[in-house]
């Protein structure tokens, strides 16, 4: 999508079906050189399937989702991901599926990830 498309979707409230506002970059890539490079370019269509990539400030590649083009993506889950890897990289423990902000999180052992699962359920 183009950078226009962007910046509609982010002027756009999210109950209206646009992202709100963000604090996270959004990438067009109109060429599809990106979206080459990553994989995820249909060559028959000549449009890409809608991939997400979770990339942090050291540039590593922390998550992936690809989408075939009639399954949308969800806002929501997007900022969990990166809420849940920016917590990891500041504390160092595990942020169990479906962790919010807030939540519990577990020690990154046996010990400390038994102890979560007792207390969880």
């Amino acid at each position: 999508d183009s950078h226009f498309s962007h910046l509609a979707w982010v002027n756009t409230p999210r109950k209206e079906g646009g992202l709100g506002s963000m604090s996270i970059p959004l990438l067009a890539d109109k060429s599809g050189k990106i979206a080459k490079s990553y994989g995820v370019y249909n060559e028959e269509t000549g449009i890409p399937f809608r991939g997400l990539f979770i990339i942090d400030k050291k540039g590593i590649l922390r998550q992936i989702t690809v989408n075939d083009l009639p399954v949308g993506r969800s806002v929501d889950e997007t900022l969990r991901l990166v809420q849940a890897f920016q917590y990891t990289d500041e504390h160092g423990e595990v942020c169990p599926a479906g962790w919010k902000p807030g939540q519990k999180t577990m020690k990154p052992d046996p010990v400390g990830s038994k102890d979560y699962f007792k207390s969880a359920n």
